[in-house]
């Protein structure tokens, strides 16, 4: 429980209050003149504001259901991580780590989707990265814009891909370990 009062509920709230903020102090660029990006790092880094009804990279975004689809994926997400929570399915600490962020950013882009008057999701990190725009030629470079939310869950899974290897090359250690102490 302290992972989800500690860890989950802060990241939760820091990702709604930055995307209120940018609500709040970007015009929304869909019915009207939008506000230029704010450089935060010239050529690098920016602030912007977009409306993401997708998921990553912005796909399936603007179709009709995809709130609806998305919210029951994250409903199903945030039920399935709470039901291996409690079967102990993240017994280390970077398991745990990992449901707890899984929790803060669903729960934050899901939150986004179903508030009035919203309905999408707003990412607003913008980077420009070098040799992106030789990937990926009408992106002008920049990696597709994201949210705090967004950062926590791709965090959570590069952490519950690290303790898949880790645990897995325990276990064949352990397994090498009494394969070679009943040998003697």
């Amino acid at each position: 429980m302290r992972y989800f009062l500690f860890l989950s509920l802060p990241l939760y709230v820091l990702d709604q209050i930055t995307k209120y903020l940018i609500l709040a102090n970007f015009p929304d660029p869909y019915t009207g003149p939008g506000r230029p990006p704010i450089e935060v790092i010239p050529g690098f880094f920016n602030i912007v504001r977009v409306h993401n009804t997708g998921m990553a990279w912005g796909t399936l975004n603007g179709w009709d259901h995809a709130n609806l689809l998305f919210g029951a994926i994250a409903i199903s997400a945030v039920t399935a991580i709470i039901v291996l929570w409690r079967k102990n399915a993240f017994p280390t600490e970077a398991g745990k780590t990992s449901a707890a962020l899984l929790i803060s950013g669903v729960l934050g882009n899901f939150t986004d989707r179903i508030l009035p008057n919203r309905g999408y999701v707003v990412d607003f990190l913008d980077f420009k990265l070098p040799l992106y725009d030789k990937l990926f030629p009408s992106s002008g470079g920049h990696f597709p814009s994201f949210n705090v939310a967004d950062s926590c869950i791709c965090i959570a899974a590069f952490l519950l891909f690290i303790t898949a290897f880790r645990e897995e090359s325990t276990a064949s250690g352990k397994a090498k370990e009494q394969d070679g102490s009943s040998a003697s």
